[in-house]
């Protein structure tokens, strides 16, 4: 993918030759001509189809159902003696899911007393923004409102979301973002992210005529794994947390006046980083210097870890007017299938996301949302998002250390369930064969393709959530899912032992390289 996408326009239209092919077999409209014709696409490549035999700790969907409480609620939804559920909902979304997410979210904003209120306190920080604050570690936490002298974390007044303005259901998370840019990207906005980045974003700004702009997240220094096992120990290894902001890069990116969206994910896929307080603050401090529309990707903030805060960007004074938020039940309840998300924020973003939602999906299943409604309502009152936290650490753990014990350095992940792995140290040997769509393809697909083909396991390449031009900086990287069973776990185990003959130090290995 690049920043700057080859756009090959229609050939002009002239009447057609009888018994000629229609002029539609390839003409298609310049803003999706690109996805059109870019070739076979990662999710193509690694999949259940390609290698149905294989332990798929790849694509980031739950090996286990929704808790029972939710899918007793959808049959209930879906029953003979309910009426409603099986038509139409309001195109803001049925209204106990919309109460059911005032309820559990309202806190975590802390809405401001008025947007005017807001404006000024954000503004006032900024005016008081003195020094530089780069050498600050990236795993910095500090106190509940944050560092002096940059915007800080609102006080909680007790306000409630409004269910009527401030809370949109869309068809997915996907879709809320996909939504909110078509709502405000306008022909040659920039639209920025950091990289590596979900792989969607990319669309979602140029389907709309924008221009994907990208800000690298700095690796952490890797671990020396070359040694072989014994390194399974989380502490031994970088945090996820520790990827950084250049902030330099960042502002200078922010400042361009074409700069108009920011797509910020947090928990981060593919990274697991959990931005922190301090990150958030400074970062907010340049969306109000530069007057940035911010897209807060929140899809995981029910999933994470150590005991740490998911920190919501719309929190910090001058953010509220300027973030929509987006959330989702796929991710918090394990049920993806459902297409059932949210955009959160004031009035004025909601009410044309509002919009562009109508015209495209028109409203929600109704059955799904209803059940997500009860789902949302049980889960605040029981200790189900606790229990699900810990469950998911176990996973974690569980995944990390089959690395680890490989002796391959990791990522720590402090949120969402994935965990980037170095595979710098698997040597491919020189006469194995990649098949023609791979062959100029960077080292993270040969990577994941070479692991899959070798010993029946899949991983996602970390490249394809990366630019043409950022790739280089992650081709070592392969991302796996935690989000899986136990059965899983061991098979991948038991399977990824036949990858030690190829590491960097084996014997087999160095008898190889002396050939």
């Amino acid at each position: 993918m690049s920043a700057l996408q080859q756009i090959v326009p229609p050939e002009p239209h002239s009447p057609s030759t009888p018994g000629q092919p229609s002029r539609f077999t390839k003409d298609v409209s310049a803003r999706v001509y690109n996805e059109v014709n870019r070739g076979m696409d990662v999710w193509s490549m690694f999949n259940p189809a390609v290698f149905p035999t294989a332990v798929n700790l790849g694509q980031g969907f739950m090996s286990f159902g929704p808790p029972s409480f939710i899918t007793d609620a959808l049959v209930d939804a879906g029953s003979e003696k309910q009426v409603a559920t099986h038509h139409y909902s309001h195109p803001k979304g049925r209204l106990q899911l919309r109460k059911a997410i005032s309820a559990h979210y309202s806190a975590s904003f802390r809405k401001p007393a008025s947007v005017e209120e807001d404006r000024a306190a954000g503004a006032r920080a900024l005016q008081l923004a003195e020094g530089d604050h780069s050498s600050s570690p990236a795993t910095t936490r500090v106190g509940t409102e944050g560092v002096p002298g940059l915007p800080r974390r609102r006080a909680d007044h007790g306000l409630p979301l409004d269910i009527e303005t401030e809370i949109q259901v869309t068809a997915g998370a996907n879709c809320g973002i996909y939504c909110a840019t078509l709502a405000f990207v306008n022909k040659g906005d920039q639209v920025l992210m950091f990289e590596p980045f979900f792989d969607q974003y990319i669309c979602e700004a140029t389907f709309h005529d924008g221009e994907p702009i990208f800000i690298p997240l700095i690796p952490p220094q890797s671990k020396d794994a070359s040694s072989g096992a014994g390194q399974s120990k989380s502490k031994d290894m970088p945090k996820a947390d520790e990827w950084s902001i250049d902030w330099e890069i960042l502002e200078k990116a922010m400042s361009d006046p074409k700069a108009k969206v920011f797509i910020l994910n947090t928990p981060n896929n593919p990274i697991g980083k959990v931005f922190s307080l301090e990150e958030l603050q400074r970062f907010a401090a340049l969306a109000i210097k530069y007057d940035i529309l911010v897209v807060a990707d929140e899809v995981y903030d029910a999933l994470v870890f150590d005991k740490l805060e998911h920190i919501r960007i719309a929190s910090i004074e001058g953010m509220w007017e300027r973030t929509i938020t987006v959330g989702s039940a796929g991710k918090t309840f394990a049920c993806t299938g459902w297409r059932i998300g949210w955009c959160l924020g004031p009035k004025h973003l909601l009410n044309p996301v509002l919009a562009a939602h109508t015209r495209i999906v028109f409203c929600c299943n109704s059955a799904a949302s209803e059940a997500a409604g009860v789902g949302l309502e049980h889960a605040t009152k029981s200790d189900f998002f606790e229990r699900q936290v810990i469950e998911y650490e176990q996973r974690r753990e569980r995944l990390c250390s089959i690395f680890g014990d490989l002796g391959l350095t990791y990522h720590w992940p402090s949120g969402s369930y994935f965990v980037m792995v170095d595979l710098s140290v698997v040597q491919i040997p020189a006469d194995f064969e990649f098949p023609p769509h791979l062959q100029k393809r960077d080292r993270a697909y040969k990577l994941a393709w070479f692991l899959a083909k070798t010993v029946d396991v899949v991983g996602i390449p970390a490249t394809a959530f990366a630019s043409d031009e950022g790739a280089k900086l992650f081709d070592k990287y392969v991302r796996f899912s935690f989000c899986k069973t136990e059965k899983e776990f061991a098979a991948a185990a038991e399977r990824l032992e036949k990858l030690k003959p190829y590491l960097t130090g084996s014997a087999v290995c160095t008898h190889r390289d002396s050939l």
